[in-house]
C-alpha cells in the first residue's frame, strides 16, 4: 500500500497538479493539508472522477485537511484533535482504510514566536501527544501523517543561520517532536534515508527551490506494527517543479504485506 501526504497549500488552484500526480504517482491513501477552502468548495466531484473516495474537513482562506482512498470512501473516525473544545481550526481529520487508522494533521505554524501564535503551536503540540499516546497504545495499526511544521534536527534543514528565530526551529518544537518518536513512532522518511539529507518544503524566496534550499517538514510515522512492512519512502520534488506549485512536494511510503523485505528510496 502506497499512503502520501501532501500540503496541496490551495486545493482550488492546485487541482491541476493535484490531479495530474493522483495520475501519475497513484497512491492508495492521500493525505491532504492547507486546503484553504470550506466544505462545500472542496472540489469532490473531480476527485470522484480521478478514482478517489474522500472525506474532509474545510475553513475558509486558512488550514483545511481531507483525507483521500482510491477506489472507495475512507470511514471517519475522528474531526478534529481532542483537548480544546474553543479550538475552531480544521486541522486534523482520521480515517480507517484497509484496516488501519490514518491521522492526517497540520499542525500551527507558530510564527511570529515568542508570541500567541507560538504559544498555540505547543498547546496544540501538547495535545498531539496525549492523543497519539493513545493511539499508539490502542493495538491498531496507526499512521500519522502530514504537514509537522517543525525541522527535527539540523540534518532536515539546508542551512539553520537564517532561520534560528523560526518556530519551525524553535528547541521546545523539536523538543515536542522527539517526544512524539519517543513512544515509539517511527519516522518513515527518515528511517528510509537515514544519511541524507532530504527535503519536503522550499519556500518561494530568494530561488530556494533552485538552489535545493529545503526543510524536511512533513513527516509520516508508522506505529510498532507498521514499522517492519515499510518498504520504501520518498519526496516527489517533480511537483514542486510545476508551474504555480505548492511549496511542499509529496511524501509517501509504501507498505508491504509482512515485515520481510528492505526499503528502498526514491526522491525524484
Amino acid at each position: 500500500m502506497k499512503i502520501a501526504t501532501f500540503n496541496i497549500n490551495g486545493i482550488r488552484s492546485r487541482l491541476a497538479a493535484l490531479l495530474e500526480w493522483l495520475e501519475r504517482e497513484s497512491p492508495d491513501v492521500v493525505c491532504l493539508q492547507e486546503l484553504k477552502a470550506q466544505d462545500a468548495a472542496f472540489p469532490i466531484d473531480e476527485i470522484r472522477a480521478a478514482g478517489y473516495g474522500a472525506i474532509w474537513h474545510g475553513q475558509a482562506s486558512w488550514n483545511g485537511v481531507a483525507i483521500l482512498a482510491k477506489g472507495g470512501d475512507p470511514l471517519e473516525s475522528r474531526r478534529g484533535l481532542p483537548g480544546d473544545k474553543n479550538d475552531t481550526h480544521s486541522r486534523y481529520i482520521e480515517a480507517a482504510i484497509g484496516g488501519m487508522l490514518i491521522g492526517c494533521l497540520y499542525l500551527p505554524n507558530g510564527n511570529p514566536q515568542p508570541g500567541p501564535k507560538f504559544d498555540y503551536k505547543l498547546a496544540w503540540f501538547e495535545r498531539l501527544i496525549e492523543y497519539a499516546a493513545k493511539l499508539y497504545a490502542s493495538g491498531h495499526p496507526v499512521v500519522l501523517a502530514g504537514d509537522f511544521n517543525v525541522i527535527p534536527t539540523d540534518e532536515d534543514i539546508y542551512n539553520t543561520r537564517s532561520w534560528k528565530k523560526d518556530a519551525l526551529l524553535q528547541p521546545e518544537s523539536r523538543a515536542c517532536y522527539a517526544r512524539l518518536l519517543e513512544q515509539g513512532w517511527t519516522d518513515a522518511l527518515r528511517a528510509t534515508h537515514p544519511d541524507e539529507r532530504i527535503y519536503t518544503f522550499w519556500d518561494y524566496f530568494r530561488e530556494h527551490w533552485k538552489t535545493n534550499s529545503g526543510l524536511r517538514i512533513d513527516h509520516v510515522l508508522l506505529s510498532a506494527d507498521l514499522a517492519p512492512r515499510l518498504r520504501g519512502a520518498g519526496v516527489d520534488r517533480w511537483v514542486r517543479d510545476r508551474p504555480r506549485a505548492s511549496d511542499h512536494a509529496p511524501v509517501w511510503i509504501e507498505l508491504g504485506a509482512s515485515g520481510k523485505g528492505k526499503a528502498t528510496k526514491k526522491t525524484g
